[in-house]
């Protein structure tokens, strides 16, 4: 076994982020954070109770109004806002169209980086997103950034929404993870980087099961 450590998983939409994610925290017995399943639940609430990006002084207001929780449903992490089970629901094409402009917003950030931090306090646990190994955990032990060829990306996501999203085209998940990448990258707060100490994996041409393999073998070849 390896010692109680934080597996800091940064990276590209669509590069298999997620889903390896998963499975490594499986493999150690580690808890899993998708931190950007908690930007789409705050994006769900504030659309549903019609709340604009711009509207910041409100949006603060109601910040302490969203309880975020995570729970297994027929062995799946699934995502529950105010005890609501909303993993269908932020997974779909509108909440995907505007996270974006949600997830840019400082306050926002700022209220679940303080959450995301006191959830890693125990360590044993691997936690993935945009900010992790730069802004979340700095100070990780292991730093991954994840990342593949658009055209790539954009095959893959397509496969996996359209499963719960049958009208959605390729062409509409390639213009949202082009708009996407640009908004990481370039947002003011917290934009998507590779830390100066973390390990590149291009998934381009990695199935699933590769990805996971990989990622094992680097965290026990130095850890065990």
């Amino acid at each position: 076994m390896i010692e109680d450590i934080i597996i800091a998983i940064d990276g590209h939409s669509g590069c298999g982020k997620s889903t390896t994610s998963k499975f490594v925290a499986e493999y150690f017995n580690y808890k899993y954070l998708d931190s950007g399943a908690m930007y789409r639940a705050i994006t769900l609430y504030l659309m549903r109770n019609e709340i604009s990006h711009n509207e910041t002084d409100l949006i603060k207001d109601k910040l302490n109004d969203i309880n975020i929780t995570f729970h297994y449903v027929d062995g799946q992490q699934h995502t529950f806002l105010n005890n609501e089970n909303v993993e269908k629901e932020i997974r779909g094409k509108k909440i995907s169209n505007f996270v974006s402009k949600y997830s840019s917003i400082s306050i926002i950030r700022e209220y679940l980086v303080s959450i995301q931090k006191e959830i890693g306090k125990g360590k044993k646990i691997v936690v993935e997103g945009r900010d992790i190994t730069t802004i979340v955990f700095p100070d990780a032990e292991i730093k991954i950034f994840m990342t593949a060829d658009i055209d790539v990306r954009a095959k893959r996501r397509f496969e996996d929404m359209k499963k719960n999203n049958p009208d959605i085209t390729y062409s509409d998940v390639l213009k949202n993870l082009t708009e996407r990448d640009s908004k990481d990258s370039n947002r003011k707060d917290s934009p998507l980087r590779v830390a100066d100490d973390a390990i590149i994996i291009d998934t381009s041409s990695l199935e699933i099961d590769e990805q996971i393999k990989k990622i094992i073998d680097l965290i026990k070849n130095k850890f065990s």
